[in-house]
Formats: structure tokens, sequence, C-alpha cells
């Protein structure tokens, strides 16, 4: 049949118009039924979004709720200026091992604030000469 339709395109051979609808119509059907190749654009990215997290922790308790953030895959951002110094140490050292332990990073971008990332995150830019006239708490 495509030999009659190609002597029909070149004048050779008269084909009548049925047999011509007959023929495309194959060939429309043989095309969708072979192996489909086309993959969507997204289908390996996930859309979730970054989330930062703000936390001012009071009480040393608090450091379950930042770490799960932190276990989660969320940055979180840290301000100790409401609580004890000393407290405050404390849960800048849990922070620092939660951090180390899913290969994070940790960086303080104010006086009594910190930065905690999880290892999807990237850090960049310089704050120490801002923080070495501040006195240091920690």
């Amino acid at each position: 049949m495509a030999a009659n339709f190609l002597k029909s395109l070149f004048g050779d051979e008269d084909i009548d118009e049925q047999e011509y609808y007959e023929t495309s119509d194959q060939n429309t059907v043989a095309s969708t039924n072979s192996n489909n190749k086309v993959v969507s654009i997204n289908s390996g990215r996930v859309n979730q979004m970054s989330q930062i997290s703000l936390y001012e922790p009071r009480l040393y308790a608090d450091v379950k709720q930042i770490a799960s953030q932190l276990l989660e895959g969320h940055a979180v951002i840290v301000n100790f200026t409401q609580m004890d110094s000393s407290v405050a140490a404390r849960l800048v050292d849990f922070l620092n091992g939660t951090v180390f332990a899913i290969d994070g990073e940790m960086k303080r971008i104010g006086k009594e604030i910190f930065l905690c990332t999880p290892k999807n995150y990237e850090i960049s830019g310089n704050l120490t000469s801002n923080l070495k006239n501040d006195s240091d708490k920690f």
C-alpha cells in the first residue's frame, strides 16, 4: 500500500480516497503503539521548598525542636539573646554536634545569632570582621 501511495504522489497510478485514509490511519496507529520514549522534564525533580526556621530558645529543652528541624533538612537561625550565656553555650555545643552528625555547617551571623544548615545548603560570605568588634559570649 505504501508503494501505491508513492505512485499516487508522482502520478503513476490513481488511488482512491478511501484507500489513502486507511493507509494514513494505519501509520498513525503504528507510530502511537511504538515505544514511547518521551520523559517529563520534571520527572527527576522533587519540588520541595527550602525552609529556614527561626528560633529564640529560652530553655535548654528547646534544643530538641531545633535539632529536629535540622534532621528534617531545614536550615535554622538561632538567636540566643533571650537566654543565660552558660545555657546558650551548652546549646551551641549540642547544635554543633547535631550539625556535624548530618554533615552540615554552623556559622555565627551575629553577636548571639547562629545559622545552622544541613548538608544540602551552602553558606557563602564572611562576617568575621564585623564580629571581632563584638565581645564573645560563647
